[in-house]
């Protein structure tokens, strides 16, 4: 069973929570707590691995890090 890595953002216009796992194709949801977020993502990410290849499978994202950035603007 993989575990994998999502990125987890709040929307400021809609006030949701919003998760994406990057490298799977529909790998993304929304809530409005971050209960009903991990309910959802867990139910979306099964759908989308039941669907993918066998063979995508050996590709699936592997969390390395996070890192910052500072930008000037």
């Amino acid at each position: 069973m993989p575990t994998l890595t999502a990125y987890i953002e709040k929307d400021p216009e809609t006030g949701l929570y919003v998760a994406i796992v990057p490298g799977i194709p529909g790998a993304h949801t929304q809530a409005e707590t971050l209960d009903e977020l991990q309910e959802n993502l867990k139910e979306v990410l099964e759908l989308c691995l039941e669907e993918m290849e066998p063979e995508n499978k050996k590709y699936l994202p592997q969390f390395v890090g996070i890192q910052q950035v500072e930008v000037s603007v």
